[in-house]
């Protein structure tokens, strides 16, 4: 599978956009995919919390805008009503988040993903974010996704320990050639819809 040609098909231009292009050329980001027909996600350990809980969101945009702000205020625009969420709760409260993100059917392929994905501060280093993106995983898989994708991240080993595979490294250049590329910079990025923490 060409996987530059489906990057670029999904995403037109988005090496033109400025806020890629202004980045420093040293921050490596990636792309990693998990084939849905052929793999479901692997479980991760244990997470340690007790009492946390996991389902698609389907209450009003507040609550949930109040948990995206506590991980970074310039995500709350990319939670807009309308789309799919799927979250880990404390009882009541949002602990984790993301978004299930639908990107579209290429080459008869229909594509989506865990986007935006963070957890509050007090709630990471638990396998809690771990375990939510396996479920949003399995949720994409169950509504017959064929491709879940995850679109630039700077952390491709916390997404493998789940079975997604890197298929593409880029910068602010564009895609870099997989003999070319280091490991990049490590660092929390803007959400471009996409990105994780926690």
């Amino acid at each position: 599978m060409d996987y530059t040609e489906l990057f670029h098909l999904i995403h037109p231009g988005f090496f033109r956009e400025e806020s890629i292009r202004s980045m420093p050329e040293d921050w490596i980001f990636t792309e990693l995919v998990m084939d849905l027909r052929e793999t479901s996600p692997d479980a991760p350990p244990p997470f340690s919390r007790k009492g946390i809980t996991f389902s698609e969101y389907h209450g009003g945009l507040a609550a949930l805008h109040a948990a995206v702000a506590q991980v970074d205020e310039e995500w709350v625009q990319y939670f807009q009503e309308g789309d799919r969420y799927y979250c880990a709760y404390d009882g009541e409260a949002i602990v984790s988040f993301c978004c299930l993100s639908d990107m579209g059917c290429f080459h008869g392929l229909h594509i989506g993903g865990p986007g935006c994905v963070g957890t509050i501060p007090t709630y990471r280093k638990q396998g809690i974010g771990l375990e939510m993106v396996r479920l949003a995983t399995e949720t994409l898989k169950r509504d017959h996704f064929t491709l879940s994708w995850i679109h630039y991240t700077h952390l491709p080993d916390w997404y493998q320990k789940l079975g997604y595979h890197p298929v593409l490294r880029w910068n602010s250049t564009g895609i870099v050639p997989q003999q070319n590329s280091g490991t990049g910079r490590d660092r929390d990025t803007s959400c471009a819809r996409f990105t994780q923490k926690g």
